[in-house]
């Protein structure tokens, strides 16, 4: 058995470190199969040779973002963990990022994975970004958080989210409603994200004043759109013809972020997904980058990664 001795400079870190009845600490003890002990000021941590070394990288880590003033969840425990059995421990201060904006709700947005971190630093440094990967990894969240940042900072003048209606073949008469009824339920998440971001009363009057508008896809067509953060979501389920008339609407000024899982695509079978074509296409072209999300970055339940993980694994065999 090898033994290894953590000092903690504060209370408050013993108290953040454990967790709400020591789930913290009892997640880093199955996971590394050690056994780790408070005593006053220090932790003792007991068990195989290179388990206690990953254990104890995690604990310093998490040490480390708890001095940043990070709040431990289970989401970035758990992520740390998965960075020490990756060898990619060094990279743990690069979780730990600066505040997006703030919700409604006083809850700082920033980014939890790496994945995530250089979503945003890639749409601070260009123009146009597509954010590729499976669901829960944040890609509409944080796009929306950075355009709600720019519009606070009066970096542009609008706000304007859209996503194809593909789900419902685009033939939307036989819902109930008016046109604007029709499509709400498939621009049901952007309003969702926007509402935490501002407020629905501040979002009520910024979309009446014509600073946010939340659109179907076919609202773009003819339009130059200048001044402008611009997010396409669900963008797997445009054709290759749309997202060419979606992209070529920037005027200047503005920033696009496209997002989409190219797993989930929706279109009719026979017809191409102008994300994955306009991904190729687009390749190596100045100011228009695209970052891919791996299960990693998902930041909803754990199962959600399992879920993920086994899908791949079906579709590989």
């Amino acid at each position: 058995m090898f033994e290894q001795i953590i000092n903690i400079d504060r209370m408050e870190q013993a108290v953040s470190l454990f967790g709400s009845f020591d789930e913290n600490v009892k997640l880093l003890e199955k996971e590394f199969s050690v056994e780790i002990v408070n005593r006053g000021s220090q932790l003792k941590i007991t068990g195989e040779d290179i388990n206690v070394t990953k254990a104890t990288k995690a604990l310093q880590g998490l040490i480390m973002l708890i001095n940043k003033g990070e709040q431990l969840t289970e989401q970035n425990v758990r992520y740390c963990i998965s960075l020490v059995n990756e060898g990619n421990d060094d990279k743990l201060p690069s979780i730990s990022s600066d505040c997006i904006c703030i919700t409604t709700s006083g809850k700082p947005v920033k980014p939890k994975t790496l994945g995530q971190k250089k979503y945003v630093d890639t749409i601070n440094k260009n123009t146009i970004v597509f954010g590729v990967g499976p669901a829960g990894t944040g890609k509409t969240y944080l796009a929306v958080s950075m355009a709600v940042k720019a519009f606070r900072a009066k970096e542009v003048n609008r706000i304007i989210l859209t996503r194809p209606a593909v789900e419902a073949g685009e033939k939307l008469g036989f819902l109930p409603g008016d046109l604007q009824q029709k499509v709400d339920p498939y621009l049901r998440p952007l309003y969702d994200a926007l509402f935490d971001m501002l407020g629905a009363d501040n979002f009520q009057k910024y979309q009446e004043k014509g600073n946010i508008e939340v659109a179907p896809l076919a609202y773009m067509r003819g339009r130059t759109l200048d001044d402008s953060f611009i997010i396409l979501d669900e963008a797997q389920n445009t054709t290759p013809e749309q997202m060419k008339m979606f992209l070529t609407r920037l005027g200047f000024n503005s920033k696009i972020v496209v997002t989409g899982d190219i797993t989930q695509i929706d279109l009719p079978d026979g017809k191409k997904s102008g994300l994955k074509e306009a991904v190729k296409i687009l390749k190596g072209i100045e100011d228009i980058e695209t970052v891919r999300f791996s299960e990693k970055d998902v930041v909803r339940h754990r199962l959600v990664q399992d879920i993920i993980k086994a899908y791949e694994k079906g579709e590989k065999k």
